[in-house]
């Protein structure tokens, strides 16, 4: 069975983009669904010389044997000052140390992104377009959700054209399993 994790790149509480991921891996079926969340997998602010000192975190040999068990992964980004959050930067930081040239595996990847902001998120998104195929990431689909306050509820997206456009993106996720 595929096996796909989904998280939020953020550690708010109440993370948008945590509930943006799970609603939208949930939306996947037959498949087995890890969600998680990154304050799962907090590390110290990575250094070099921690590195010497401490070798790598526990954390981040989890997440690492977590994400080699995967077969994809559904990531929704929070932006923070139009890049990616210090939580999921340092994460990357951590895992780069184990291999540069693979931090995501050759992953299939649902990449997502959404702000309160009318953007959801887009300089972010653009990015991480660029640079996670770069370290292992074979993103085979995208989606930015723009306003999410407005644009989202328990039921899920609420504008139509929205919606439409995240399942079309979905299905061609699904497709690339």
């Amino acid at each position: 069975m595929t096996r796909i994790l989904a998280f939020g790149a953020s550690t708010s509480s109440t993370s948008i983009n945590k509930k943006f991921a799970h609603f939208a891996a949930q939306k996947i079926k037959d498949v087995e669904l890890i969600l998680i969340d990154l304050n799962d997998f907090e590390a110290p602010l990575f250094s070099v010389d921690l590195e010497k000192e401490e070798g790598f975190p526990e954390s981040i040999r989890r997440f690492r044997e977590c994400l080699g068990t995967m077969d994809a992964l559904v990531i929704s980004l929070a932006e923070h000052n139009g890049n990616y959050t210090a939580a999921f930067k340092n994460l990357m930081d951590w895992m780069s140390r184990i291999d540069e040239n693979s931090i995501w595996l050759e992953k299939t990847v649902f990449l997502l992104s959404t702000s309160p902001g009318k953007r959801g998120g887009k300089s972010v998104h653009d990015i991480a377009m660029d640079a996670l195929p770069r370290y292992g990431a074979n993103i085979t689909a995208s989606f930015s959700l723009p306003s999410f306050n407005d644009n989202f509820s328990s039921e899920g997206i609420t504008d139509e054209e929205l919606k439409k456009e995240f399942e079309e993106q979905l299905q061609q996720f699904v497709e690339s399993l």
